[in-house]
């Protein structure tokens, strides 16, 4: 397919009506809403705005307000997510920049970040097998007609904020899984699905190992949403809500422990990491980019500021995804505004197809996509990804016994 022009620039004037048609006229018919929804969320991309979001992060009070929903201005938490996942900031840097924070608002909100590594050690290990339950079965409550009942207060304003903005506090995501799964005994993974294609920071790592860990499948207990967290958290909803004298999460749920399941082993072994260093060295024409390390400072990226780049929108499992404009348009600020910096072409098709032939540079990338294009691809220089904490041989049955075994 030919190249695509490159998107408009926000950063050197253009608006985000821009590049929203732009996204619509060259990527729309493969979108969740098609061509005419497209639209952008409430994060802007780039490496501007990451940077920004970093130089301007503030985690004082987090351990107190990292759970609040509403309202929103009390809110603790620091939405760095979509930065995060698109590696526009690596995890270290933004360990880093909390260094200075108050003792337990910083250690609460490194912890975060290290669940954030643990999914992306989990992921590198079991690949796709995260999309099948772990260790217990989901439990099986009585099916509701609606897994998330637009008359429920709650989750109507849970899922118009999802679907609007393209994010949620980690709180409310608790609340869409257990609702989903725990209380209407929907399939997880549709819900996984569901949520998964209007996330900016649209992670199957995270967003699987989170659904698990909630309904019980990763964890061995499940997460029992009800109105107490509610109240709790977003009273407003409550007083507002039509079934507020009728609730039917007024009390704790019923659901049990599914039986177990004879899931992927999950005790002490190699997780795959990537080269230590850069493997191989010259004859690389083109660095080519991925959607998990998009920023300026990708390490193939930076070793030549040279050497032109390309990123491929990957034709067919966008066409399968059919993820939400608003992540497109995301990646599209971003491309545009590296595009007006350095040398870079930006593509729509199958990768393999598009980047044969060509000797490329890259940053390895720890998600089952990656390896597979990249065994098919000539990749004759690989750098390696910036891990909070390079991976050895350990357990990856739960969080806390991973992080022992790291012993950071």
């Amino acid at each position: 397919m030919p190249v695509l022009p490159s998107p408009p620039s926000v950063a050197d004037g253009a608006e985000v009506a821009d590049v929203e048609a732009w996204v619509a006229e060259h990527l729309g018919d493969l979108t969740l809403e098609g061509p005419d929804g497209v639209r952008s969320g409430a994060f802007r991309g780039g490496q501007s705005a990451a940077d920004t979001a970093l130089a301007t992060l503030d985690v004082g009070n987090y351990a107190r307000t990292r759970s609040t929903v509403l309202p929103v201005s009390r809110r603790g938490a620091s939405r760095m997510s979509p930065y995060i996942r698109h590696g526009l900031l690596s995890l270290g840097e933004v360990w880093d920049a909390v260094a200075d924070a108050p003792g337990r608002d910083r250690a609460k909100y490194r912890d975060e970040l290290m669940w954030q590594e643990y999914a992306r050690h989990l992921y590198a290990r079991v690949g796709p097998d995260l999309g099948r339950s772990l260790r217990r079965e989901q439990p099986r409550p009585p099916a509701w007609d609606e897994p998330w009942p637009e008359r429920m207060a709650c989750m109507e304003a849970v899922v118009g904020e999802l679907h609007e903005d393209g994010w949620v506090v980690n709180q409310t995501r608790m609340w869409l899984a257990s609702q989903w799964a725990v209380r209407a005994g929907a399939t997880w993974r549709d819900g996984e699905d569901a949520m998964f294609a209007h996330l900016v920071d649209g992670s199957r790592a995270a967003n699987r190992l989170g659904w698990q860990w909630t309904i019980g499948t990763g964890s061995g207990k499940p997460y029992g949403f009800s109105r107490w967290q509610v109240e709790k958290r977003a009273p407003q909803l409550c007083k507002r809500c039509a079934l507020r004298k009728d609730c039917p999460v007024q009390g704790w749920p019923e659901a049990e422990t599914g039986p177990s399941v004879d899931g992927p082993d999950l005790r002490k072994g190699d997780i795959p990491a990537g080269p230590a260093e850069v493997e191989g060295a010259g004859g690389a024409e083109t660095v080519w980019l991925t959607a998990e390390s998009l920023s300026e400072r990708d390490p193939a990226l930076a070793a030549d500021p040279e050497r032109p780049a390309v990123f491929v929108y990957d034709e067919p499992l966008l066409r399968r995804l059919r993820l939400s404009g608003k992540r497109l348009v995301f990646l599209a600020e971003t491309l545009g505004e590296l595009a007006a910096t350095r040398a870079l072409e930006v593509r729509r098709g199958d990768v393999v197809e598009e980047l044969s032939g060509t000797p490329l540079a890259a940053t390895y990338a720890p998600v089952p996509g990656w390896a597979k294009r990249a065994a098919r691809l000539d990749v004759v220089e690989t750098h390696p990804w910036p891990w909070l904490v390079r991976p050895r041989p350990a357990p990856v049955q739960s969080f806390t016994g991973w992080r022992k075994s790291l012993g950071r």
